[in-house]
């Protein structure tokens, strides 16, 4: 390894170390109320929430693959992929974050419609990452690795462990799977931003809520996703 892949492999065990840590009692607390919660919505419900979550996610991937420069960076170094995968989030950040402030200042009819967008946005990003990193989203288990990530980024407690070990161990998991579970992803996800968005519809305060949660919601992507291709290749 050289200076740069040294310091990369550092950070990506402070980041693992972080990401395992235990959970507060708050959190705790907060994943017992939701889970409470769910357990009163009817399971019809839940399963056209699922459906709508999965079949957005598909459109969506399907919709950034086809608009995602291929650009060749197998000639480039870690710090050099890296350096593009930065000037990524950055543009993303700003265009979530605009998006956040926009659906934001538009109360609860506009905030509702903040969530198709930002994830959108999100995946979208995630593809721009893995094209700089070199890899090709064309492949499915290359899609299938990028909703890991995803899920990882965007869960709690319990799921966020068990989706580590995959994305840790991808090369012998990857085969193991057929398909995301979808009522799980659309959960996890909904779960971990339900309370942000909801202070989002606020009249007054959402657009600085949205603007803010948004910009950190992308940040929070790109070092999971920063971290987990460097799992893939400093580990290989």
């Amino acid at each position: 390894m050289n200076q740069y892949e040294q310091t990369a492999y550092q950070e990506m065990l402070d980041w693992e170390l972080k990401l395992l840590k235990n959970k507060s009692l708050v959190q705790s607390l907060s994943k017992k109320a939701q889970n409470k919660f769910n357990s009163f919505i009817p399971e019809k419900a839940h399963q056209v929430v699922t459906e709508a979550i999965k079949h957005m996610v598909k459109a969506t991937l399907t919709g950034s693959d086809f608009t995602t420069a291929k650009g060749k960076t197998d000639g480039l170094s870690l710090e050099e992929k890296e350096a593009l995968v930065q000037a990524k989030l950055s543009s993303y950040r700003r265009t979530a974050a605009v998006e956040g402030a926009g659906t934001g200042a538009g109360g609860i009819l506009l905030g509702l419609a903040d969530f198709p967008l930002l994830l959108s946005i999100k995946m979208k990003f995630l593809f721009e990452v893995a094209a700089s990193y070199g890899f090709d989203t064309k492949e499915y288990e290359e899609r299938l690795f990028l909703l890991h990530v995803f899920q990882l980024a965007f869960s709690n407690d319990d799921k966020r462990r068990e989706t580590y070990h995959i994305v840790r161990n991808w090369e012998d998991e990857k085969g193991k799977l057929l398909d995301m579970d979808w009522r799980s992803f659309q959960q996890e996800y909904r779960d971990y931003i339900d309370l942000v968005k909801l202070f989002q519809m606020i009249p007054g305060i959402g657009a600085a809520v949205g603007a803010y949660a948004n910009y950190n919601l992308l940040d929070q992507l790109g070092v999971t996703a920063k971290n987990c291709y460097r799992l893939r290749i400093l580990t290989d």
